[in-house]
């Protein structure tokens, strides 16, 4: 049995801690919080936009701590790091030099110096780093992903890639660098990862956007792979106004077929605007019948891959730390083009 101690009890660290409910060979021992309340089961005031909201928790049987050194001390396998993004990297180091295993929620950390500590740390430990990137486990992105890996429709050509949301003034620090980094490293970020898993490292990026508080807030950027290479482009950031709260989607070209979909939620309406399709060769266009879309779904999925990495001792190219640490690099050199207005290097 896996013993799993989860640092951070907040909208995520609930989503963690209810997914691993559902899972088998693994259980929650420790968690790590510093609002005693949360730690006595009261999470009715924890909210985020999508499953369930927050309820009072029986928590009897699970050790609680209040210092991370304290869950460190304990017999847990696993961190699971469900903190603010500018504490994970300092966590996840002395995780792994205490001996655990460390699974930390995307962003892997604010500065990729950090991500290279945490690296760092994990190979000196021997033990595994991984990081929480849950867009690949989503059925509209693990379809697309297994198509273009399964080479039946050839070469990927390009693609084009959507995820804006309105401002979320619910989350608290959204705008603040230091310590969540706006829509770029907590929303495109998804988008970065999985255009990196798709087409590897560009050569360079050109972004051009909006701007607030000194943080991209609404662009465009072209992912450049050469003359030959691929066409990537990806559009990111927020809206100011609340109406439509989240719209994401692709269109991905291969040599032989073109993968599109688009969802959004706009008001109280949650639906597709294009749904999963597939466009092949003479005008040949198919619907694939993907599982339940639900977010609770995609999380335990990517958790039960987290506890079968651990007990096979490799991760898989997912939830590998290195990959989460390009797609961090990607989103600062968007920045550093949108804030210098010039093409900028990878």
């Amino acid at each position: 049995m896996l013993r799993v101690g989860v640092v951070g009890i907040g909208f995520m660290g609930m989503v963690h801690y209810l997914s691993y409910q559902k899972l088998r060979d693994v259980q929650v021992t420790a968690l790590c919080e510093k609002q005693q309340k949360r730690l006595d089961g009261d999470w009715r005031d924890i909210k985020g936009n999508f499953g369930p909201a927050g309820e009072q928790m029986d928590l009897s049987g699970i050790e609680t701590f209040t210092e991370v050194e304290d869950l460190l001390a304990s017999d847990v396998d696993l961190v699971d790091i469900t903190l603010p993004p500018a504490l994970h990297a300092d966590v996840a180091v002395r995780s792994l030099a205490a001996g655990k295993h460390v699974f930390c929620e995307k962003p892997m950390a604010l500065k990729v110096e950090d991500c290279q500590r945490m690296t760092k740390a994990a190979e000196q430990a021997g033990k595994l780093l991984m990081v929480g990137h849950v867009l690949p486990f989503f059925p509209e992105y693990q379809w697309a992903l297994q198509v273009v890996q399964s080479g039946q429709f050839g070469k990927l050509l390009g693609g084009s890639f959507k995820r804006v949301i309105s401002d979320p003034s619910w989350l608290a620090n959204f705008w603040q660098p230091d310590q969540v980094g706006g829509p770029l490293l907590d929303l495109h970020i998804h988008d970065a990862h999985f255009i990196r898993l798709l087409f590897g490292m560009p050569n360079s990026v050109s972004s051009c956007g909006s701007q607030k508080n000194g943080l991209p807030e609404y662009w465009h950027t072209h992912f450049d792979y050469g003359e030959s290479g691929p066409v990537v482009h990806a559009t990111s950031g927020t809206l100011r106004q609340q109406g439509r709260s989240f719209d994401h989607g692709f269109e991905i070209q291969l040599e032989g077929a073109t993968l599109a979909f688009e969802f959004s939620v706009t008001g109280d309406q949650a639906d597709y605007h294009c749904p999963p399709t597939l466009l092949a060769a003479e005008s040949k266009v198919e619907y694939p019948q993907l599982p339940d879309g639900d977010p609770m779904h995609a999380f335990a999925a990517e958790l039960g891959e987290v506890v079968a990495s651990v007990q096979r001792g490799t991760s898989i190219e997912i939830l590998d730390s290195a990959l989460a640490q390009d797609a961090l690099l990607l989103c600062h050199k968007q920045a550093e083009s949108i804030q210098s207005r010039r093409r900028v290097e990878v």
